[in-house]
């Protein structure tokens, strides 16, 4: 009997269990098994293995229980995740975010600043007088503005006759050369046509013939039927469109799908309703866009109202404000010139703030499908 009961107590020994309440519960030994690498000591328990963690709660048997206490750190040594870090990402992608912005922000200013300061300089010197003109160091407000600068130059000057055809050529000119843009751009990217991508072609070749090589060839041609001093020649050509316009509106037509025209050819519709009303109101803000570029080049044109005008009461606003530069530049009165460039801005201004919606609207739906 003793030597049975030494040999039971032995074998308890080594596979280290003890006794517990209602039979026997491993030890912290058996309950934590061996990490790689490490070596048993005598008494079967893994060399190394560490102590129970601090701030465990035993449980009824004496062990050490499987939940840790709040703020002890998890088991097997990882890192303690908490609530904070992904806020102080998120308040750092913020504050990012508002950098960035503000960075924009100032490098638009700038360049905005730049631009606007040209017009300011202009508008404050029509006010000044002809000593603060030459003024050194510059004078950006002057001391007593001159306003009657701007009753001389309508009393002086033909401007008024300027402003007067240039408006007539501007808005003839834009207005219809928009329609007949429009329906050829409607013609040539939804009408089955034969040979429209050869018409195309042809128009997009007549583009790189620079007007200087048919300046001649026209003027000659408008000499022989006596529109030369009239503001026809100003005219009529472009009437007939644009073909930077023509190929613009057409590369927008592009992103609108034929189904649409198709359903309104089985509806009973015509072309001419199916363009008034299906196609131009979706062009409606790149037309827009055109319509201010086009407005601002026939506007502030020089080179053919110089060629066909000669009379003073014929030429258009440009060729007075040149003409005013060649008279007054020798008397040094430049705020008269500068007053002069300052009016002949304000329309070209007026049509931008008319259009700025519709100018919004076509770069923001630049590059969308149906």
């Amino acid at each position: 009997m003793t030597e049975e009961s030494a040999t039971s107590s032995a074998s308890s020994t080594t596979t280290g269990t003890t006794p517990g309440r209602g039979g026997t519960a491993p030890d912290t030994a058996e309950r934590t098994p061996p990490r790689a690498g490490t070596t048993p000591d005598k008494t079967g328990t893994p060399a190394g293995t560490a102590p129970a963690t601090a701030g465990t709660t035993p449980d009824g048997a004496g062990n050490g229980a499987a939940g840790t206490a709040p703020g002890a750190p998890p088991p097997g040594g990882g890192p303690v995740r908490t609530g904070r870090r992904p806020a102080a990402r998120r308040l750092g992608r913020r504050a990012q975010g508002r950098i960035a912005d503000w960075l924009v922000l100032a490098v638009l200013a700038v360049g905005g600043i730049a631009m606007v300061a040209p017009l300011v300089w202009m508008f404050s010197t029509s006010l000044k007088t002809k000593t603060e003109v030459f003024a050194l160091p510059p004078v950006w407000i002057p001391e007593i503005p001159q306003w009657d600068t701007y009753v001389r130059m309508w009393e002086n000057s033909n401007i008024l006759t300027g402003f007067q055809n240039s408006f007539v050529v501007a808005a003839s000119v834009t207005v219809l050369g928009t329609i007949t843009c429009s329906l050829a751009a409607f013609a040539l990217a939804k009408m089955r046509l034969p040979g429209r991508n050869a018409i195309f072609v042809g128009l997009l070749t007549g583009v790189m013939i620079p007007f200087p090589t048919l300046m001649i060839p026209q003027f000659v041609m408008f000499s022989r039927i006596g529109w030369v001093d009239t503001l026809l020649p100003l005219i009529v050509p472009a009437v007939f469109g644009n073909v930077i316009v023509i190929f613009f509106l057409k590369q927008y037509l592009e992103n609108v799908p034929n189904s649409i025209i198709e359903a309104a050819k089985i509806d009973g519709a015509s072309y001419w309703q199916i363009f008034w009303r299906l196609i131009f109101p979706i062009i409606r803000p790149a037309v827009s866009a055109q319509f201010i570029l086009w407005f601002m080049m026939v506007w502030n044109d020089y080179l053919a109202p110089i060629l066909y005008l000669n009379t003073p009461e014929r030429q258009t606003l440009q060729v007075v404000i040149a003409n005013m530069n060649v008279q007054y530049a020798t008397q040094r009165d430049y705020p008269l010139i500068m007053a002069a460039s300052f009016v002949a801005l304000l329309p070209i201004l007026a049509v931008f703030l008319i259009f700025q919606r519709q100018i919004i609207e076509s770069v923001a739906l630049t590059g969308t499908k149906g």
